[in-house]
């Protein structure tokens, strides 16, 4: 249905007629006149628009300034009501992009992918499920960055995360920079629910504060944080001298992930392969459940430059009417 953001503007209708009332009437030209007997044969053929342009022009008037208080009151299109989830948990997402993370020791369908492709999938889809969440990305590298802010937009938020490059932080980790940032996003939300997802498959090589002491700080703020650690534990890699087996997780520190984990009331898991990353997502579903109640929204689409769009056309229509007439 229409509606009108503000009727009130509607009482400026009678505007014109009570200034054409109370005002004084504009005086006349004054000048010198030549007066001839044949006037009336001279109007005839006068070049005029006679009575039916005046009422033209008073009528092109009238409807111009309608149009105009009509488009001041902010005419709406209230669509039908639409179901808003809304569960009021944050729920922010640190992807690690550092250069570790183009090592291969993933798969999906069967092909090698690199860690941040695999993420990419799982994470993928935690978050188009999240329905009624405020999820936000942060990635973090030598730097971390927040790369979408808390959203009900589940499908941009999705979007950045797959756009998210490997190195575009930086080489290094800052495990501790991640929560931190986190934290000061966190920190002046009204919800009473806070979640933090780290994901990375190293040690804390760079940034200004420790994972811990970030840690400390998050949970003062209430926050609660699930650690993945990601690699697998076992690599085949061609050498020069053959085929060889590594470990190419040595560098993940397990025991700081569980201790964040731990000390903010959260978990710390592991990721060798995209099974158990695909089980830790779905066990963080049941730790965090999304939300079973809807609010209604009615959508709300503006109308006002319809007539203000008519009203410029009929001025434009006057002016050029008045031009022809002098």
């Amino acid at each position: 249905m229409i509606s009108f953001a503000w009727p009130l503007v509607f009482c400026a209708l009678p505007l014109p007629l009570l200034v054409w009332l109370l005002l004084p009437r504009a005086r006349g030209r004054e000048g010198t006149a030549l007066k001839v007997p044949f006037f009336a044969e001279l109007a005839g053929i006068a070049p005029g628009r006679g009575g039916s342009g005046k009422k033209f022009f008073k009528f092109a008037a009238v409807c111009a300034w309608l149009l105009l208080v009509v488009a001041a009151a902010r005419p709406q299109w209230i669509g039908k009501p639409v179901s808003l989830p809304v569960s009021g948990r944050d729920l922010l997402l640190a992807v690690d992009v550092s250069g570790s993370m183009k090592v291969k020791d993933m798969e999906i369908g069967g092909e090698p992918v690199n860690r941040l492709t695999m993420i990419k999938k799982v994470a993928g889809d935690f978050i188009r499920r999240r329905r009624g969440d405020r999820i936000g990305l942060i990635l973090f590298g030598t730097r971390a960055y927040l790369q979408a802010p808390l959203s009900l937009d589940r499908k941009t938020v999705n979007q950045l995360l797959q756009e998210a490059m490997i190195g575009i932080a930086g080489e290094k980790t800052a495990i501790g920079d991640a929560i931190g940032l986190a934290a000061k996003r966190l920190k002046e939300r009204p919800g009473k629910k806070k979640v933090l997802i780290l994901l990375t498959d190293g040690a804390n090589t760079a940034g200004s504060i420790s994972p811990l002491k970030a840690a400390e700080l998050a949970k003062e703020l209430g926050m609660t944080i699930y650690t993945i650690g990601i690699g697998a534990d076992r690599l085949t890699v061609e050498t020069f001298f053959g085929r060889r087996t590594v470990n190419p997780s040595a560098d993940l520190d397990e025991k700081t992930l569980s201790a964040i984990a731990k000390l903010t009331g959260g978990r710390y898991f592991r990721a060798r392969d995209t099974r158990e990353m695909e089980k830790i997502y779905a066990l963080i579903d049941r730790f965090e459940p999304v939300v079973d109640q809807d609010k209604t929204l009615r959508p709300v689409r503006e109308l006002f430059f319809w007539p203000l769009g008519a009203a410029l056309l009929l001025a434009f229509v006057i002016l050029l009417w008045g031009r022809d007439e002098n």
